[in-house]
């Protein structure tokens, strides 16, 4: 087998939670590169619209369906639009999700809070999964890709939604490759360090990043496209025998604060 076809997603239906900016936008663009078609799902219409852009400007197949991924409607409409008009489903990359960033003070935070971050980060994309998996079982090729976190295994401050969502969503994955595994579907984590999007931008001091690199092999803080490679990977047949994992892409670190 060549190179070529490992990493080949010609015929290939993609839906990108979160695909506005971001990783998400990263994730888009580099399974476009590999050929398949891409499902741009935002709360955010100019956010994804411009990601469609990109996408198409190089010749690539890419259109939008507004998503708010607390909204059962809106996560039955993005699985049943995306199989209606593009024919099939076979990539779902859930990155869409929310918390941390050091603001969850136990003592600030209510349950309400709590059961928000749940649901976003665990809940809407274990519903996608159910949604999604039979139409990848139907057309024979099924894989889903979960962002997680370095959160999911650090131990820090005021990120205790956040961190023990990540978590869950860890253990989640692992237990429901037994379930789509025999369908020939793989579902697998990418979990980032700290890597330089907006939400990171809102809380980054060069304090902050100097604290970070101390604990960073690589010396430098992620960028996208380093979270889109490995998301990749676990889209395309040359991870064919890999299902239930979560790997870390962190620099060799995990950007933890002194």
């Amino acid at each position: 087998m060549s190179i070529q076809s490992l990493f080949d997603l010609k015929g290939k239906v993609a839906i990108v939670t979160g695909g506005g900016n971001g990783i998400g936008r990263a994730c888009c663009q580099v399974l476009s590169d590999a050929g398949a078609d891409i499902v741009v799902a935002d709360m955010n219409p100019t956010d994804a619209q411009e990601t469609v852009k990109l996408i198409t400007g190089k010749g690539g197949k890419a259109q939008v369906i507004v998503c708010n991924v607390l909204d059962d409607h809106d996560l039955v409409n993005l699985v049943n639009q995306t199989v209606k008009e593009m024919g099939r489903l076979n990539i779902l990359v859930n990155v869409a999700g929310g918390g941390g960033g050091g603001r969850e003070n136990p003592f600030k935070v209510d349950r309400a809070y709590f059961e928000r971050i749940f649901d976003l980060n665990v809940f809407s994309i274990w519903r996608l999964c159910q949604l999604a998996v039979p139409h990848m079982a139907k057309d024979g090729y099924g894989s889903i890709v979960n962002i997680s976190s370095m959160g999911s295994i650090n131990n820090s401050p005021n990120m205790s939604a956040y961190d023990s969502s990540k978590a869950a969503l860890n253990h989640m994955t692992s237990n429901l490759a037994f379930d789509f595994g025999p369908m020939n579907v793989r579902i697998n984590n990418v979990g980032p360090g700290a890597t330089r999007t907006n939400a990171l931008a809102t809380v980054l001091t060069p304090e902050l990043e100097e604290q970070m690199l101390k604990h960073t092999p690589l010396k430098r803080l992620g960028v996208p496209d380093d979270i889109a490679g490995a998301v990749l990977y676990f889209a395309s047949p040359v991870s064919a025998w890999v299902s239930g994992q979560t790997l870390f892409v962190n620099g060799g670190g995990d950007q933890t604060l002194d």
